[in-house]
């Protein structure tokens, strides 16, 4: 029976926790999802939001990343807690470290994915994800970026210009009314790096409430682009419910009065 594609719906993967190990002595808690059946064209690293103002393995966009991408896209998806964030899949060991330490964090997370054997590593990041991704992810293992609200916020020039230097494609998400870099801003700020692709999304925020599709659909259409776009909004076969409700306490609203 053909399904409506909700929120919470949990399309058929290959899921299995996992650990990345730290080479500064951590653990931290992840889960990779698989296409169900077919091998991954591509693998999507996913780094999240802050942590001390919600941002999680769990993040909505991630977590919709996971239930959707590997039966709709056959794109592997790999997310986990940084140091010191938790979720509902567990705490990762350590404490938040202002995008310092949180290099090995990033580190350990693609090392995984090359021991793993995945192909097509691209970074994912969020928001703090995104000053994460620009400043430790270019590794040789990686194929590109692709940045959703970046605040530019940790990241610095030189940060943009080694990417700049690498040539490898560097794609980001510009909410028309983010809080912290709108599309005018942030075209200026990526001049830096000339193959840059700049998205500007009408109407979007920077936590991306109702425009989860359009995110979903812009990474398909860079790690996989045989993969027609937009991605189908129904599926026919099983899919499963998952609680959201374990997720209501870690929104923005929650957080309005902690100072960034």
């Amino acid at each position: 029976m053909t399904e409506k594609i909700r929120g919470n719906s949990v399309l058929p993967a290959r899921r299995e926790p996992i650990t990345l190990e730290t080479a500064d002595g951590l653990s931290l808690v992840g889960e990779l999802a698989l296409p169900p059946v077919n091998p991954p064209v591509a693998t999507m690293i996913c780094l999240h939001p802050l942590p001390t103002h919600g941002g999680m393995m769990d993040s909505h966009i991630f977590r919709k990343a996971s239930y959707r991408l590997p039966a709709l896209a056959d794109i592997a998806v790999l997310r986990f807690n940084t140091r010191g964030t938790s979720s509902v899949q567990g705490t990762s060991g350590g404490a938040f470290d202002g995008a310092q330490s949180e290099k090995f964090d990033v580190a350990a997370a693609i090392e995984y994915a090359e021991f793993s054997d995945l192909p097509n590593l691209w970074i994912v990041g969020w928001s703090f994800g995104t000053d994460l991704a620009l400043m430790y992810g270019l590794d040789p293992a990686i194929t590109g970026l692709i940045l959703l609200s970046p605040p530019l916020r940790f990241a610095q020039p030189e940060h943009l210009a080694a990417w700049a230097a690498s040539g490898k494609p560097v794609t980001a998400l510009v909410p028309e009314h983010d809080d912290y870099l709108q599309p005018p801003e942030a075209r200026e700020r990526f001049a830096a790096i000339p193959q840059a692709e700049v998205i500007a999304v009408d109407g979007a925020k920077h936590l991306w409430v109702g425009d989860s599709e359009r995110v979903l659909d812009e990474v398909t259409r860079k790690l996989a682009p045989k993969v027609p776009v937009p991605l189908p909004t129904e599926w026919d076969g099983p899919m499963t419910l998952a609680d959201s409700s374990a997720y209501a306490d870690r929104t923005v609203a929650a957080f309005k009065d902690v100072p960034r």
